[in-house]
């Protein structure tokens, strides 16, 4: 059974979901593929040890302190292929990005292949059930362009800006699809 609860931050209400022990899922109200991993018997409940201890973390993380993210028990439902991605997006430092080619490259020498399709990993980074922890945001195109984020590019923005990303080459797409 999967349990769920809210929470409100600065970016906006926030719905956490857990499998009783781990978080499974984090999500910004209207985001895309809001809930998308949660299969089963759903149950609102509040009190649970995790949702207090993700409170606190995503408390401190918004007052600019830098939690870490092994401070969590997470458990991210996926397959493979996007459980590495996933992994790969862990590594991506507090207020720095990378690029969708450079974690197709780093999946791709993984796998023992010459190439990774870059779109491939986007749709691993735009699955993420474990939005900000999973820190999916920090993930641009290789231009700079602030494209692709599940929680929309305002909320990107915002994020960066938080982390004190240099922004001074990234920027938000004026028209396209990733809006």
């Amino acid at each position: 059974m999967i349990t769920t609860t809210t929470y409100p931050t600065p970016i906006g209400l926030i719905t956490l979901a857990s499998d009783g022990a781990n978080l499974t899922g984090l999500w910004k109200e209207g985001q895309k593929y809001h809930g998308g991993t949660i299969s089963g018997k759903v149950e609102a409940q509040t009190d649970l040890p995790i949702f207090r201890l993700t409170k606190i973390w995503l408390d401190r993380y918004f007052a600019g302190e830098r939690p870490a993210i092994s401070e969590l028990p997470l458990n991210p439902m996926g397959g493979e292929f996007r459980q590495s991605v996933w992994n790969i997006l862990c590594e991506i430092p507090y207020g720095k990005v990378t690029t969708y080619g450079e974690i197709a490259k780093r999946m791709s020498a993984k796998m023992n292949r010459t190439t990774m399709s870059s779109q491939a990993v986007g749709g691993a980074v735009g699955h993420n059930p474990i939005s900000i922890i999973i820190p999916c945001h920090r993930v641009v195109g290789a231009n700079g362009n602030l494209t692709g984020y599940a929680g929309g590019i305002a909320t990107k923005i915002k994020l960066l800006e938080l982390e004190g990303t240099d922004m001074s080459y990234l920027f938000a797409p004026q028209k396209g699809t990733a809006l």
